[in-house]
């Protein structure tokens, strides 16, 4: 292996765990603990090819130990969080931010165990918010789970392009059957809260639901395909975990 990949995933390393302490630090435990696992793996591997400097390798050797105590301690804090029903943080989107893709919020709650997900948002109406929904469901079909069902629950567009909303939802409906997925979909015209649910026990409720993100400028300005460069409304995310998720 080539000194400059070696350096190169060094590099990799420090910013993932630089990330990883940041977000320890501001209480963002479950997302600092996947950070700490990957930055881990990045120093092993960073290990595995300084083969022929012992000087190096004690360093390493020392770092990876004391970034996987850290992490322990962090996984234990977590899961006793999560036995007595107290697990509760909170992430600040401020405005025009950006990196908050939906790859970028929900990664750290998507365990290789999720298999169904609810989905409560009345506004996924309007032709931005329904590809805000395919958007979500195309990262549900990339993440390293098995999603087996989605249930969505929102209100019924009144206006005259009502037809839209039917139209593509049922578009999405067939898309993600033929991916060995099911859309549950149902309608409530009393629905307020935005709220999304995983089996494995997370709960994620953001304040504008999936329609955080800024028009943008143009069809061919940055972020008008990759949302982690798409500007952001300002907004809170509020994540939870329960024994026991809800059904709809």
């Amino acid at each position: 292996m080539s000194q400059n990949h070696v350096s190169g995933m060094e590099s990799s390393a420090i910013s993932v765990l630089k990330r990883a302490v940041e977000l320890d630090h501001s209480g963002r435990f479950q997302e600092s603990l996947v950070c700490y696992q990957e930055g881990i793996q990045l120093l092993i591997d960073v290990l595995k090819a300084s083969v022929k400097d012992e000087s190096k390798r004690g360093h390493y050797r020392e770092r990876i130990k004391g970034y996987m105590d850290r992490a322990e301690q962090i996984k234990s804090h977590v899961n006793q969080l999560k036995e007595d029903g107290k697990y509760h943080e909170q992430i600040r989107i401020s405005e025009d931010a950006t990196g908050h893709s939906y790859e970028s919020l929900f990664k750290p709650y998507m365990s290789s165990f999720l298999t169904e997900v609810w989905v409560e948002d009345p506004y996924i109406r309007h032709i931005h918010q329904l590809y805000n929904f395919l958007r979500f469901c195309e990262m549900l079909l990339k993440a390293p789970c098995k999603v087996k069902k989605v249930h969505l629950l929102t209100s019924q567009d009144e206006q005259a392009d009502s037809g839209q909303q039917r139209g593509a939802l049922s578009e999405i409906k067939e898309s993600l059957s033929a991916q060995g997925v099911t859309l549950d979909l149902q309608y409530s015209s009393t629905i307020h809260d935005r709220e999304i649910r995983f089996d494995n026990g997370w709960i994620i409720k953001i304040g504008r639901g999936l329609d955080y993100f800024k028009r943008p400028k143009g069809r061919f300005s940055i972020g008008y395909c990759d949302y982690d460069l798409r500007q952001c409304h300002e907004t809170s995310v509020d994540i939870f975990h329960t024994k026991h998720t809800k059904t709809l």
